[in-house]
């Protein structure tokens, strides 16, 4: 099909309709089923088709896409989305997002976008200043937690090898000295993706144990590095990990690893915002004292997907991890190209929607932001926890929380109290009243609470509490 119309009527018709869908779709969010209403199955049915041989009107493929995906779709941007850890997305951050998009800049280089390059300085002088981090560290805007790990953990690669006299960039890693990873057995598997991903192997990875309330001890991790004292190492720690939101000492663990020579990398995926609470920064405290940080946006931020940051106080070691010349690229010796700092060249200017994010909020905002957050967290618990059949696990210290429902017949075993867990979490889910994820922690089948989306409130605590409710009822 030809359409006759111009550019300018095609985009503009299009754009109508997206905005159209996209405002009905944000006015009922709150209402929404929070889980898909439509599995694998029906959405194969739906999507799935020839490749069409003639075109249609760009704003008739908007309308039908919308029609197509909706039943499909997880309400990640409502209230009562609890599972995993997921944010939703700021007004302000939304609408860059869809200036992003109509800009088309190619983040890669200042040459490419002077735009989006100087508002990644910009962006990324903000987040140092909200998560106390060091002013001179260097930054990158990536994908998001993964990619923040894969780049992270290549500039220590590059600091370990050179110290021991090693260019991997230039010889790999074949007959290079062995690095090894030392953190704790609750680590997210992220950091296993990255390791694979730039040569270390999982091998690499020595997990320690940690104590009662979810943290590596100084003990462990001495004993840790003084059993191989001559073996460049990374130690990892966590910054709220996935289940219970327990925070490394710090202040007592990084020094101990930076004395003996280790590079120490945090996984702050969303417990390193805790720095920018005035009431929950006890939690990290000690962590500016890292070599290097990773977080993302789209979760405790709540920027769109996909958004993370990478950051380190080596920034050479991480411009000579990452960095690359080519002969028919244009430099400008006076910008910050983004290539040298990212595993990217063609990039989306992620650090549009960042800046519209904070710029909205400013310091005040995303502190209370965050802090609104945990209270849902902690009412969540506490109205689950007080409902017959439910038994408490991990009361929230920052944001996530845990909650079990045992079997409660006689005889019932603990793979039966697994059953009727994961059983209440999918009925509360099937209800389209609130989501949540379940989990295995200490051996145990549990219901996570996770609450990181500007939009929750009180009232979506109590609703949430009450689907439930429903759902032991109905056992």
């Amino acid at each position: 099909m030809t359409d006759s119309r111009s550019p300018a009527v095609l985009t503009q018709a299009a754009l109508d309709a997206a905005a159209s869908h996209a405002a009905h779709y944000l006015e009922r969010v709150n209402e929404l089923p929070a889980a898909a209403q439509a599995g694998i199955a029906e959405m194969r049915a739906r999507l799935i088709e020839p490749l069409p041989e003639t075109g249609r009107p760009p704003e008739e493929v908007i309308d039908d896409l919308a029609r197509r995906m909706a039943p499909g779709l997880v309400t990640t941007a409502g209230p009562r989305f609890f599972g995993w850890v997921n944010g939703g997305a700021l007004p302000a951050a939304l609408a860059a997002d869809w200036l992003t998009s109509a800009w088309d800049q190619n983040a890669v280089m200042a040459a490419g976008s002077p735009a989006a390059s100087v508002i990644e300085e910009a962006a990324g002088a903000w987040l140092l200043d909200l998560l106390g981090l060091p002013a001179d560290a260097s930054y990158a805007f990536v994908t998001g937690c993964q990619g923040a790990h894969v780049t992270c953990l290549a500039a220590a690669r590059h600091h370990l090898l050179a110290r021991e006299g090693w260019d991997v960039e230039r010889d790999g890693l074949f007959g290079a000295p062995p690095i090894r990873i030392l953190t704790s057995e609750s680590h997210h598997g992220s950091v296993e993706r990255a390791a694979r991903l730039i040569g270390f192997g999982q091998r690499a990875i020595h997990r320690l144990p940690v104590d009662g309330s979810g943290r590596l001890a100084p003990d462990y991790l001495a004993g840790a590095l003084e059993s191989a004292p001559d073996t460049p190492t990374i130690v990892l720690l966590q910054a709220a990990d996935l289940n219970i939101g327990a925070c490394d000492p710090y202040e007592s663990l990084i020094p101990l690893a930076q004395a003996r020579g280790a590079w120490v990398h945090v996984d702050g995926a969303f417990g390193l915002w805790a720095a920018a609470s005035p009431r929950f920064r006890h939690l990290v405290a000690g962590i500016d004292l890292a070599d290097s940080w990773a977080t993302d946006g789209h979760k405790w931020l709540n920027v769109p997907y996909d958004c993370g940051y990478a950051f380190t106080r080596h920034p050479e070691a991480h411009r000579a991890a990452l960095s690359h010349r080519a002969a028919y690229i244009t430099y400008d010796g006076e910008a910050r190209d983004q290539c040298d700092w990212t595993p990217e060249w063609s990039r989306r200017a992620r650090a549009i929607p960042t800046w519209a994010a904070i710029a909205s909020l400013g310091r005040e905002g995303v502190a209370a932001m965050i802090e609104r957050c945990c209270d849902c967290a902690a009412g969540l618990h506490a109205g689950i926890s007080a409902l017959p059949g439910a038994e408490p696990l991990w009361a929230p210290t920052l944001n996530q929380g845990l909650v079990r429902f045992p079997d409660h017949r006689p005889g019932a075993t603990s793979a039966d109290h697994d059953a009727c867990t994961d059983a209440i979490t999918a009925a509360v889910c099937a209800s389209g009243d609130a989501l949540f994820s379940a989990t295995t922690w200490r051996g145990m089948r549990a219901m996570r609470l996770s609450c990181t989306n500007w939009r929750t409130g009180p009232e979506d605590v109590a609703l949430s509490v009450a689907a439930v409710r429903q759902a032991l009822a109905e056992a």
